[in-house]
């Protein structure tokens, strides 16, 4: 098959995942095989192809440089700047992404956002423009909340979430309030905490909760 011609154009995705045990929302970068910067840390990103849809490349980039699935994705902001390219002026556009379950390439690092480390073009950029927005998607956008959550979770994912992306340790009555806010959001059965006292409510999402509004 003939391939399309590609655009000035390119797609950079921020693939999230929760890692439970360290209880921190990480983000997956790959080192590069291909100038320029060959060998340093990036976001997985590829050019658009002619006639192709933003989701498609975004998937696209994530299987090919990371080799995983996502399990949600949608558009964050574009960057422009003219220089940020040294092969020449190409517009990006932002993408979140959660990755699904499965193996990364090797390669593929995974760190907390309060410690992501020095990137190729200006991806440390859109890592710092972008973590308000992400923060904002939380608890308020169902697909982004859902698939980084996943069908349930304890209250101390909810708390460790909110802070891995905000950068600080949420109020928890206000956390809790927002919860209790979300459409499709239920409490479900207690789950008891070895070695702690009282066991902690486990929340748990309706069938249908993504295809409900974002909260407002």
């Amino acid at each position: 098959m003939e391939r399309r011609p590609s655009s000035n154009v390119s797609v950079d995705v921020l693939t999230l995942r929760y890692n439970a045990t360290d209880r921190e929302v990480e983000l997956a970068v790959y080192p590069r095989a291909t100038e320029p910067y060959i060998g340093q840390l990036a976001l997985p990103g590829i050019t658009l192809l002619e006639g192709e849809r933003l989701a498609d490349a975004a998937q696209r980039a994530v299987h090919e440089k990371l080799g995983v699935g996502v399990r949600g994705l949608g558009p964050l902001t574009v960057f422009d700047e003219p220089s940020r390219d040294p092969r020449g002026f190409t517009l990006s556009v932002a993408m979140w992404a959660v990755a699904d379950g499965a193996e990364p390439h090797a390669d593929v690092s995974w760190y907390p956002l309060d410690d992501v480390p020095a990137l190729a073009f200006d991806h440390n950029q859109m890592v710092t423009s972008t973590r308000q927005m992400l923060t904002d998607k939380l608890w308020r956008d169902l697909a982004f909340t859902r698939a980084l959550t996943g069908p349930e979770f304890p209250v101390s994912a909810a708390v460790a979430m909110t802070r891995s992306l905000s950068g600080s340790d949420p109020d928890r009555g206000n956390l809790n309030r927002r919860l209790q806010s979300v459409p499709g959001l239920n409490v479900g059965h207690k789950r008891v905490v070895l070695g702690r006292g009282r066991p902690g409510a486990l929340w748990v999402w309706a069938e249908d909760a993504v295809a409900q509004e974002p909260v407002a």
